[in-house]
């Protein structure tokens, strides 16, 4: 059976019949439009989209596994704005072909991810097309805070991190050479485990600047570099090899720094604090913030790509 032999509405009930509803959604998924509670007044909103074969690959993981890392991406950009999810708006594009089982799957990831903080899945729109795409809006409250922009960081500050760079880049590397262990690091790729709590917790503890590191933590620490008029230095000694990464870093001829400091999906979240905050294990320091412009690691410049380009 495919997506045809069922249908478009067909198979919008199947999915919709598979979506829970957090406390923000008002009303859900059946007309035209979604009802999502607000108490802050402002809404905080981000989009994010997966192309099949750019983004995930099927064969290499399961519809449940690609909607969670769909939703995994949009409110990692949320909580990293210090704002906490609400709800999350899905558009899927099908070839013909694909079986309803897999977008039922989605259906399942998508909620999964979204129940950890609390959020929803509240509508969406589906459409036939020759490339499988999942596009997703995050919307998120800041429960009365100002947003953490990538633009107030300022000379002095700490660079802290918080959750794990590099497994997920590891992973795909390993799956990219026909690989499916270490298991831990395949994981990884498929399913990012975001530090959720750690967005809205950095906005309560007074960081000055915050993003989502979706595309590597140098290149991403470079648009907080650019938007504050800052240089922002990483201290490699700051960063422990887990035994997974540097195993397989060997075996495929790989440079075990380059996964943690360049690559991306782990959604890990970066921030910078004033001087004199005291930092909770959640959040562990890697660097600092000085004078200058760009980012450099261990005070040189780093040589070589610095994160994920989707043109390049």
């Amino acid at each position: 059976m495919s997506v045809a032999d069922v249908g478009e509405f067909g198979l919008i009930d199947r999915v919709t019949a598979r979506l829970g509803h957090g406390s923000a959604c008002l009303l859900g998924p059946g007309d035209d439009a979604a009802v999502v509670r607000a108490p802050d007044s402002r809404v905080v909103a981000s989009t994010d989209v997966l192309v099949d074969g750019r983004h995930f690959r099927r064969d290499w993981g399961s519809g449940v596994d690609t909607g969670h890392r769909a939703a995994a991406a949009n409110l990692a950009d949320i909580v990293a704005m210090g704002a906490t999810p609400t709800a999350l708006l899905v558009a899927l594009c099908l070839p013909p072909d694909v079986e309803p089982g897999w977008a039922e799957e989605l259906a399942d990831g998508l909620t999964a991810e979204a129940a950890k903080v609390g959020a929803s899945v509240v509508g969406g729109d589906m459409s036939a097309s020759p490339t499988l795409t999942v596009a997703v809006t995050a919307l998120g409250d800041l429960g009365g805070r100002a947003p953490v922009v990538r633009s107030g960081a300022r000379p002095g500050d700490v660079l802290a991190l918080a959750g794990r760079t590099g497994y997920a880049a590891a992973g795909y590397t390993v799956m990219s050479r026909g690989f499916r262990t270490p298991k831990v690091l395949v994981e990884a790729y498929r399913r990012p485990e975001v530090p959720y709590p750690a967005g809205p917790l950095a906005a309560r503890l007074g960081a000055t600047a915050m993003i989502d590191v979706s595309d590597g933590l140098l290149a991403d620490l470079g648009h907080v570099a650019k938007a504050s008029g800052v240089r922002i230095d990483v201290r490699s000694d700051a960063f422990e090899v887990p035994r997974q990464m540097r195993d397989a870093a060997q075996a495929l001829g790989m440079d075990p720094y380059a996964w943690l400091l360049t690559g991306g999906d782990d959604h890990a979240l970066a921030a910078t604090f004033p001087p004199g905050v005291a930092l909770p294990e959640t959040w562990r320091p890697i660097g600092r913030v000085t004078a200058g412009s760009g980012v450099t690691v261990d005070d040189a410049d780093h040589e070589g790509p610095a994160g994920w380009d989707h043109f390049r």
